[in-house]
């Protein structure tokens, strides 16, 4: 049996777990003002990963249809601040 750093477990377990989806989900609100801008942020009432897609969830016309023609922009934007390409697309609700 391999010796692994308390980190290394946890991120190996993290990889295998459903609950992966959910961590990267609270990253990226953590970050979401820095990604995009506070007034986006603002807006934005959920954000959610399910496998390697993004939801972002407003009820903000203007706004919705600002996400939209950005989407490949956010995801470019939450992989590089997420430090890996974890978001394959991007769907605005």
């Amino acid at each position: 049996m391999g010796q692994y750093s308390i980190g290394d477990a946890i991120q190996k377990f993290l990889e295998q777990s459903r609950i992966k989806g959910s961590i990267q989900a609270l990253q990226i609100e953590e970050l979401w003002g820095e990604i995009m801008g506070k007034t986006i942020a603002k807006y934005t009432e959920e954000i959610k990963i399910i496998n390697d897609t993004l939801f972002i969830t407003t009820h903000v016309a203007p706004l919705k249809q600002e996400l939209v023609f950005q989407k490949e922009k956010i995801k470019l934007r939450v992989n590089e601040a997420l430090g890996k390409n974890v978001i394959k697309e991007v769907v605005i609700k």
